[in-house]
């Protein structure tokens, strides 16, 4: 027995002597009893030396691993004794239980929030008249092997789902059939591939005038120079077009890859506003605007980033400019409003041009979405500003709400939190 580092040799023969003290007592006197009867004591001296032999170098599992097994033990116990009932609820997705008739037996919270009127004694296949479910239930109920499928539900919202049917373990009379949401997943690949559809169509419409007039630059009005110069400030225009577009969707870009924005740097909006009016007073006046401000007193402090707020006004009162261009006027508030209890900045923008139609206001955020697609080419605008405007306020935990009348104008306030 090598000698133990921490305290020698003597120690740990003591230690386990003294472990299995009740042992070798016990065996002590079965084999003093044994040598009394058999009048062998040669016998039982040996028969106690193995014994002794045994506590003494057979291997021994430490107090650590003493409790580890306990512990498994017990949580071993705590599971056989788990209803299928608790394991279901702890499941996120919506999961349905039924037995060999196609009876639900249980569902699960999701599951019933999923779908209305899901409970137990209801034959599944009443409940889920669509062919692909009804295909899957049949073959669960006949032993076939698990088959995944998608599975559209329509009421009360439209959502897809990922379904997966099996047995309950080896040779059960019990059937599950599991629902994995894939709505949102399919909504980012919907809006993934409307992006791309978009951009490619925004940028395809200048690249093809500046082509056309290329080629008419280098055939019939090749010694025109009143042509020439008409179509090269066409295709100049056309260029910055597609340069604005980039801009912002590079923009858009790194908006969405940055995090959150946290409570690190706090700007004064009420001077981030008037930087921005500054900046567009030029634009406002060549277009035959007034910008009037109503401002409180007192500084407004926010958490956020000076330079992806400044961009959020920028847009915001640039677009009053050109789309209220009509009204003559835009008027710009910020104050502070409790809602709820919870004090926070709002920023109005207000113009009085035609306004937005009711049917349109909660798509002008979207990527590309124009109410009036010509306007917006007329206006030089790229489809994102307003986009840009919601993923900035998203980082910054604010938001945007717009209100409009036809005919009035609209109005758009910006709500973030005070810092």
């Amino acid at each position: 027995m090598a000698e133990d580092p921490a305290g020698g040799v003597w120690p740990r023969i003591g230690a386990r002597l003294w472990h299995a003290r009740w042992t070798l007592a016990a065996a002590a006197v079965a084999l003093a009893a044994t040598a009394v009867e058999t009048r062998h004591g040669w016998a039982a001296a040996a028969g106690f030396a193995l014994v002794l032999a045994a506590t003494l170098f057979s291997p021994r599992r430490s107090p650590v691993e003493r409790a580890a097994a306990r512990q498994a033990k017990a949580a071993a116990s705590a599971l056989e004794g788990l209803s299928g009932e608790r394991l279901a609820a702890a499941v996120p997705d919506p999961l349905i239980v039924f037995d060999r008739r196609g009876v639900v037996v249980h569902a699960n919270a999701p599951a019933q929030i999923a779908f209305a009127g899901i409970q137990p004694g209801i034959d599944l296949q009443l409940r889920f008249r669509a062919p692909e479910m009804q295909a899957v239930i049949k073959q669960v109920l006949e032993g076939g092997s698990p088959e995944t499928i998608d599975y559209a539900e329509r009421l009360p919202i439209e959502r897809l789902f990922r379904i997966t049917g099996r047995p309950v373990g080896e040779g059960s009379a019990l059937n599950v059939v599991i629902f994995r949401d894939q709505s949102e997943a399919r909504r980012i690949d919907r809006m993934r591939a409307d992006f791309i559809a978009n951009a490619s169509h925004e940028l395809r419409t200048p690249l093809a005038t500046i082509s056309g007039f290329i080629e008419t630059l280098r055939g019939p009005a090749r010694d025109d120079p009143a042509a020439r110069e008409r179509f090269l400030g066409i295709m100049h225009s056309q260029t910055l077009r597609m340069a604005r577009l980039i801009d912002d969707l590079l923009s858009l870009s790194r908006i969405e890859m940055t995090p959150f924005v946290g409570t690190g740097e706090t700007v004064d909006l009420k001077t981030v506003v008037g930087s921005v009016i500054d900046a567009l007073n030029p634009l406002a006046t060549e277009l035959g605007v007034t910008i009037r401000t109503d401002f409180t007193a007192d500084a407004v402090m926010v958490p956020g980033s000076r330079d992806q707020l400044f961009q959020v006004f920028e847009n915001l009162i640039e677009n009053g400019c050109k789309y209220g261009q009509s009204g003559g006027r835009v008027d710009i508030s910020l104050a502070i409003a409790s809602p709820g209890g919870k004090r926070e900045a709002e920023v109005t923008v207000r113009d009085y041009g035609p306004g937005i139609a009711e049917e349109h206001i909660p798509r002008v955020t979207e990527r590309f979405y124009r109410v009036d697609a010509e306007a917006s080419r007329t206006q030089k605008g790229t489809g994102l500003g307003l986009s840009i405007v919601k993923h900035i306020l998203t980082r910054h935990h604010g938001r945007l709400t717009i209100r409009s009348t036809v005919g009035e104008g609209a109005a758009f306030t910006v709500h973030l939190p005070l810092s």
